[in-house]
């Protein structure tokens, strides 16, 4: 429990800012909603998912809900972790005191995906005001969307071990994370790609998780669970296992 401090740490110095915070992180995927659900929606009008049809508005917020989630963990994992760790030199001061590096490595995977969870929870509530899914199983969602923060947050703490500057960062994002808006079934189904990139797309963490999520919108269970949360979790425990070997390796622990 020698990150729970770390973590407190942070959420004690979030709480000056949290309005703007939680301004800033939903403002974007409020607007990607408004401006492609209802707009878009209006063109598309119904798509077929596993037999069902449903308003395009359901299918874009379901899956939009995923990338706010990987979205949230990933800036604070990179941009806020990074000021800490390289720019304001916090985590050498804490290291001053009974807790070592790999403490505030898991502190920050963990403060990074609560950030996410904020995020999403803020969104979640807009979406069941808005009356696009009232299922009683987003509440089940809500855990799942936990555990993508945990995922997104181990993955970036490996570009945030590697980073010499906040540049650095737009390469993770122009790269990995754009391309994979794209490709992991948030706006279109992935039967509109080719096969051999549908194929691809099984793999990334973002389709997987919008495959766990995308049904309890629905109001219907997951026809895979293992399989997705297979790959998370792969993804997750190799994410994490990277970023502390990078990690010490910059600090030659």
């Amino acid at each position: 429990m020698r990150w729970w401090p770390v973590f407190l740490r942070n959420l004690l110095v979030w709480r000056k800012l949290a309005v703007p915070s939680l301004v800033g992180n939903i403002a974007e995927p409020l607007m990607w909603l408004v401006a492609f659900g209802y707009g878009m929606g209006a063109l598309v009008g119904q798509v077929t998912v596993a037999g069902q049809s449903v308003p395009y508005i359901l299918f874009l917020a379901s899956g939009s809900i995923c990338m706010s989630a990987m979205n949230a963990a990933s800036f604070e994992a990179l941009y806020s972790a990074f000021s800490r760790m390289h720019v304001q030199k916090t985590w050498d001061g804490i290291m001053n005191a009974p807790v070592n590096l790999d403490d505030i490595v898991l502190a920050e995977m963990l403060w990074a995906a609560f950030k996410s969870l904020f995020t999403v929870t803020a969104i979640l509530g807009v979406m069941l005001a808005l009356g696009i899914s009232h299922s009683p199983k987003l509440l089940l969602a809500w855990p799942i969307l936990l555990g993508v923060g945990i995922t997104f947050s181990c993955i970036a703490l490996i570009f945030n071990g590697l980073a010499k500057g906040y540049d650095f960062f737009t390469y993770y994002f122009t790269l990995f994370l754009t391309p994979m808006m794209f490709l992991s079934g948030i706006f279109f189904p992935l039967e509109q790609l080719p096969l051999w990139l549908a194929a691809l797309a099984q793999w990334l963490p973002l389709t997987n998780a919008v495959q766990l999520v995308r049904p309890m919108f629905m109001d219907r269970w997951p026809t895979e669970v293992w399989g997705p949360a297979t790959v998370l979790l792969f993804y997750t425990v190799g994410g994490f296992w990277l970023a502390l070997a990078i990690t010490r390796k910059r600090f030659r622990v």
